[in-house]
């Protein structure tokens, strides 16, 4: 798993043995930060050579999209409609501000070209695309030199024709070059999503499509022969040969790695739930799971553009253990979004950091010991995090250890709202869930957070900082079809919808047989948009079968999630099939779970590794903590708070009032004391 700070490694041995392995990231070239973890677990006896299956999240999609990295795209849109990427929704997104920014442009409008066809509303051509028009355009496409080329025509969802015909000329006439048709990428209807959607694919094509050579490469070169998986946005993998084409199905690629591992962790512990607090260096990723089942949603917006495809309900925000402090102009003091990422990284990492982070702040607090090494080899400075902080606090007239309780407690605050989005916004309660806290900053703030939220219990896994990594193993390879229908939910639909459903699902399960999956360990899940007529918004509602039976029920169905979920349903009025959706899972067979030793309630003398002065935002006074070296804990081992547990990957804190319990597998539980 490549993240922004560090890239995190975990090799699962098929008796249940464990090697992990976490260095620096390498934002240049990330595949060399794979290289380089590989490499690690080379050391701690993993054979290259022995290695079935290398399965990788990484965030290249989602930087390429954040930071802007152009590839020069060429798109290809129906007479009239050159500018759907520049009117976009035709809504404000903040009606009150005079001067909203905009977006950047997906396509410099230089770069758009039109073409004289049109196909209807009903799927009928209107304007027939002749060979004379198809060589015209393909010229001026030719003539701009383009790293990559999307094609999105009008109503191309109800008859692709004109795409198709347009995308063999131009791969003729530009091998090499990525050709992206957006009938092949999302044939849902709305036309800015869709052609967003197919320009978003066909920019990343290039940039993820390079990475995964060079990825694969390096892999090759240390001698790993294993099928090569990349994690998609939607919780499952798919062949790194296939996952160039979709590009935009990598957006969230590193963050659901997360989320598939907290859904395999509920089963594990038989909680069904969970929300999860994934807390990086760059940022923060919460989601919330009720039941066996990865969250789902069928869009994303990524930098304020739609990205039809499904993909894990995650929120984030840019709090991460690198989010830079400072003080603005009106004397506030502010956390993040920036962040100093892994170069030069905060203060203390002693890279030429010069900034107050997060990170800095839990050194001069003391959460973070003088003695720590991250990833097991980077010492921090504590005097330069004491430096870097000592100058905000001059900004506020406080002294450094308030400066550095007042940047934790904001970064609580910004954390504690994404909590709340997830579950009391949504009219959950998020008392009734157990948080499990990841990421290589995770478990830092996590009995903070229940406190003040009053969360049931905190789960800290066995290796918090590389969680994500161990999830990447817990996934199944997963391939999403959908097409837009717009019908009428009545019976004299019914077989036009099994038709699809049918025909979606034995192209899915051929193509998860030609990646190696047996026929038993694939499973199709049907679902449909629905929504009442006249609506502009609808609701995903699963199919417990392709039959004409569960299409009956689908209505039943559907009126009970919109009570769920707006308060009020209207059996008496008429619904319509927005699409139909089908999902394949080509399940994995998961390795064994690790388990550790077992010891009594009071841990062995040996794992004390003595006590540290803590400063904390809700005590006055500091307070004196036992820290403890995690990885010397065995099960039903229990610690009173106040605590710490120091390992490789990660730091957990316990406050006092609280007790940490280990379980049969490694996973620290933190409750509240009774009384």
């Amino acid at each position: 798993d490549v993240g922004g700070t560090f890239t995190d490694a975990v090799a699962i041995g098929s008796e249940g043995g464990v090697r992990v392995a976490k260095v620096i990231s390498t934002p240049a070239d990330p595949s060399q930060g794979l290289e380089d973890a590989l490499a690690v677990l080379g050391s701690e006896g993993v054979e290259a050579g022995d290695i079935r299956l290398l399965s990788h999240g990484t965030t290249v999609a989602t930087n390429a999209i954040l930071t802007r990295r152009r590839t020069r795209v060429v798109l290809l849109a129906t007479e009239g409609f050159r500018d759907i990427l520049g009117y976009r929704n035709g809504t404000r997104p903040d009606i009150y501000n005079l001067e909203p920014a905009r977006p950047v442009d997906l396509v410099d409008r230089s770069d758009r070209l039109e073409v004289h066809e049109r196909i209807g509303g009903q799927g009928e051509i209107v304007t027939p695309l002749t060979k004379d028009e198809i060589e015209r355009v393909v010229g001026e496409v030719v003539a701009r030199d383009p790293e990559a080329v999307a094609v999105a025509l009008l109503f191309s969802y109800l008859d692709d024709r004109h795409e198709r015909a347009l995308g063999r000329a131009l791969r003729r006439k530009l091998p090499g070059i990525p050709i992206t048709l957006s009938a092949e990428t999302a044939r849902e209807f709305r036309e800015y999503p869709r052609t967003a959607t197919a320009a978003v694919n066909a920019a990343l094509r290039p940039v993820v499509g390079r990475y995964l050579l060079l990825a694969k490469e390096r892999a090759r070169r240390l001698g790993v022969r294993a099928p090569f998986l990349v994690m998609q946005s939607n919780g499952g993998c798919v062949p790194a040969d296939r996952a160039e084409r979709e590009a935009h199905r990598l957006v969230l690629s590193g963050p659901a790695a997360g989320v598939t591992g907290l859904v395999a962790l509920g089963r594990t512990t038989g909680t069904d739930r969970l929300i999860s607090l994934d807390m990086g260096g760059t940022s923060l990723d919460v989601c919330l799971v009720s039941g066996d089942v990865v969250p789902v949603v069928p869009t994303q917006v990524v930098d304020g553009h739609p990205i039809l495809s499904p993909s894990v309900n995650i929120e984030t925000v840019g709090a991460g253990g690198g989010s830079i402090a400072r003080v603005d102009r009106a004397g506030r003091l502010q956390v993040g979004p920036e962040s100093a990422g892994a170069e030069p990284g905060p203060a203390c990492y002693g890279q030429g950091g010069v900034h107050a982070t997060v990170t800095d702040a839990h050194v001069v607090m003391g959460t973070l010991g003088p003695d720590v090494r991250l990833a097991g080899r980077l010492p921090l400075d504590a005097a330069a995090a004491r430096r870097a902080v000592a100058a905000v606090g001059d900004d506020l007239g406080m002294s450094p250890e308030d400066a550095a309780r007042g940047i934790l407690s904001v970064t609580l605050a910004h954390m504690a709202r994404a909590l709340r989005r997830v579950s009391v916004e949504r009219g959950i309660d998020p008392r009734d869930y157990s948080m499990v806290a990841f990421g290589g900053a995770g478990p830092l703030h996590a009995s903070m957070l229940m406190r003040e939220l009053r969360l049931a219990s905190v789960l800290i896994p066995l290796h918090p900082g590389l969680f994500s990594a161990a999830g990447l193993v817990a996934a199944d390879l997963r391939i999403d079809d959908s097409r837009t229908v717009l019908r009428a939910l009545e019976p004299e639909a019914f077989p036009s919808f099994l038709a699809w459903f049918r025909e979606s699902g034995s192209g899915l399960t051929r193509q998860l047989r030609q990646d190696g999956v047996a026929r038993d360990r694939i499973r199709l899940v049907p679902s449909a948009d629905i929504r009442y007529m006249g609506q502009g918004y609808d609701l995903s509602v699963p199919l417990s079968a392709v039959t004409m039976t569960a299409l009956r029920l689908a209505r039943r169905d559907f009126d009970e999630l919109h009570r769920s979920v707006y308060g009020h349903a209207n059996s008496d009025q008429g619904a319509e099939v927005v699409a139909v959706r089908m999902t394949a899972f080509g399940g994995l067979r998961p390795p064994p779970l690790p388990t550790i030793a077992r010891g009594r309630q009071a841990p062995s003398p040996g794992a004390r590794l003595g006590t540290r002065t803590l400063i904390l935002p809700a005590d006055r006074r500091p307070v004196r903590a036992t820290v403890w070296q995690r990885s010397a804990l065995l099960a039903v081992n229990r610690i009173e708070g106040p605590a710490i547990l120091e390992q490789m990957d990660a730091t957990t804190l316990v406050l006092r009032g609280q007790t940490a319990r280990v379980d049969a597998h490694g996973n620290v539980w933190i409750r509240e004391r009774a009384g």
